[in-house]
């Protein structure tokens, strides 16, 4: 639920300064926040999703939204704490989906590019509905993170290690190296010769 509050922000504040109305609001950060364990039960054969099944994903992800188009000004100010909620999201939906996947019976490769999928995923179509580049594919170490976390997750279930004590781990070291990124500034290398570099 940490994870769904935190990608319901994003996308709340994303829409916010987008100017949008209260309901476009409320429609990003729903998406935002169940966008990615959508994909991956779409990919998985999983119907309906997950999120879509109980009343709960829904009732967090619009309270959130509403939240922050109602005290906007005065969250904004929280946007450390809402960067390092983010990046503990980002942990648990990329190891999760990559362990849900795996319980499916993908294969360990496919199970880890639907586990990045997950944590990614949301982020993406925030982005993409706002008529952006996805964030996740032209700045910060972001996607990179969920798939390394991802492939620890996999690795775990090919060495046959407990799964929950390597979810935990992968999860752990997702949050390190997003944080790491956040504060250390890294970007993924572009190419040269285009002026973004």
């Amino acid at each position: 639920m940490l994870g769904l509050v935190a990608f319901a922000a994003s996308g709340s504040f994303a829409a916010v300064w987008a100017r949008l109305d209260v309901f476009g609001v409320v429609v990003l950060g729903i998406t935002t926040a169940l966008g990615g364990g959508i994909i991956r039960d779409v990919l998985l054969g999983i119907n309906p999703p997950t999120t879509l099944r109980t009343w709960p994903y829904l009732a967090v992800g619009a309270t959130t939204a509403l939240a922050v188009f109602a005290f906007h000004p005065v969250l904004a100010k929280l946007r450390k704490a809402v960067l390092l909620a983010d990046a503990v999201g980002l942990g648990v939906f990329a190891t999760s989906g990559t362990a849900i996947a795996l319980n499916a019976g993908a294969p360990v490769y496919t199970a880890c590019l639907v586990g990045m999928t997950t944590g990614i995923g949301g982020g993406a179509l925030r982005d993409v509905l706002l008529r952006e580049i996805p964030l996740v594919l032209r700045k910060e170490i972001y996607a990179l993170a969920a798939l390394a976390g991802a492939v620890l997750v996999g690795v775990g279930h090919l060495l046959r290690l407990p799964a929950a004590p390597v979810t935990v781990l992968a999860a752990a070291v997702v949050v390190t190296v997003r944080v790491l990124a956040l504060w250390r500034k890294w970007n993924a290398p572009v190419a040269r010769g285009t002026g973004a570099e």
